[in-house]
């Protein structure tokens, strides 16, 4: 099979579109042709990271960036093995915590704007949050919809190994006679689950509540014995991420402004015969690992514990992950300014593109109701080590 082909195969097994390919190698553009009659020139795409000055970023000087500067300091434990971190994070350390932040901040790092391919600076800002679930380590009324890890049949590849231009990108399928084929969406794989209750890690009581907990990536478990544990991302099926509530709007049975994740809910009570097929609109599923329920937060994808109200998911691809981000946008169905210094600690299936955040609110139901309202527009700055040029 020639590489090309290879490739596309990948592509599709992971869950991704593949525009038509060029002919391999792909073929220049003789020098000097010109463009068809009456196209215009076609517009080179905008850098992700423009040079900005402190005065740009709005509100700068009326946050307190103690609490960002606490976390990034429990991030270098993971940061000061990476060399674009490393001199920050030895600075840091040597401040402390009761010096001039702001001032420390200013002379460490550089603002870099992030901006989108067409040269606009806004984009979306949603919410996540982790939510509580109760559940038992054994099956029993009420607690009757299972937690599942990894499955041993779940083949993931890292794609970069064969081609390094796909760093980040994996490949899950399963062995299906000599062939590798995508893995289980999730209505296939319902209707295999009473097969595999014996590999069960937890049941819980609510599967609406459970398929939430599983767009968040992590949440808590409230068990009956009274204990507590955390259940955090340990992977996924390899589809895409589709909404339920979209796909409530495009069927006619909810408007838009009612398709939050409060009148979801509302909905598949009012609807309990068609929950399954409810929650079979979003093919992806996630897998998990029980961790212990301690820290602030769940780890996120750079391996600490998130914060509260100060960390963010990004894409890595556009902003580096431990990196402080200036966060410009409103608080929830609001246009109360919320201007604010945030650690990119986390990452998100449906976080894509440079412009674009998830804000994590915390843990519970205040923190969930934030998150599910959570739908603004915003700008973002990196602040990256000064001297550092991306």
């Amino acid at each position: 099979m020639r590489p090309f082909s290879l490739l596309i195969l990948t592509l599709l097994l992971a869950g991704c579109t593949v525009l038509p390919a060029p002919t391999f190698p792909p073929a220049a553009r003789p020098a000097g042709c010109p463009p068809c009659p009456g196209a215009e020139p076609e517009k080179p795409a905008a850098k992700p990271l423009q040079p900005a000055e402190w005065s740009e970023l709005p509100g700068w000087t009326d946050d307190d960036p103690r609490p960002a500067f606490e976390a990034f300091l429990a991030s270098c434990s993971t940061l000061a093995k990476r060399p674009l971190w490393r001199a920050s994070c030895e600075s840091a350390r040597q401040a402390g915590a009761n010096g001039d932040i702001r001032a420390w901040f200013e002379a460490q790092f550089r603002p870099w704007a992030l901006t989108n391919p067409d040269g606009g600076r806004e984009g979306l800002v949603t919410g996540y949050y982790e939510p509580l679930v109760y559940g038992s380590r054994t099956k029993q009324a009420p607690y009757l919809t299972p937690v599942f890890g990894p499955p041993a049949d779940l083949i993931v590849v890292e794609l970069d190994a064969l081609y390094p231009e796909l760093k980040n990108m994996r490949l899950r399928g399963r062995v299906e006679g000599r062939k590798l084929v995508p893995y289980h969406d999730r209505a296939g794989w319902t209707a295999l689950e009473a097969q595999r209750e014996a590999d069960a890690l937890l049941w819980v009581s609510d599967p609406v509540d459970y398929f939430f907990l599983q767009i968040q990536g992590s949440g808590q478990v409230m068990l009956d014995d009274g204990s507590r544990v955390r259940i955090g991302y340990a992977d996924q099926n390899g589809h895409p991420y589709r909404s339920i509530g979209r796909w409530l709007i495009d069927k006619g049975e909810l408007q838009p402004h009612e398709a939050s994740m409060q009148g979801i809910k509302a909905w598949a009570a009012a609807n309990p015969q068609r929950l399954q097929e409810l929650l079979n609109a979003n093919p992806s599923m996630v897998f998990f690992r029980e961790l212990p329920a301690t820290g602030s937060g769940p780890p996120g994808a750079l391996g600490v514990p998130l914060t509260p109200e100060r960390s963010v998911a990004v894409d890595p691809r556009h902003v580096p992950l431990g990196a402080p981000v200036w966060l410009d946008t409103t608080h929830p169905n609001s246009e109360q300014a919320l201007t604010r210094l945030m650690l990119a600690q986390d990452t998100g299936g449906a976080i894509r593109g440079p412009v674009r955040a998830d804000f994590y609110w915390g843990s519970g139901a205040e923190a969930g109701s934030q998150a599910g309202r959570m739908k603004q527009r915003g700008r973002m700055w990196v602040l990256l080590p000064r001297g550092h040029v991306p």
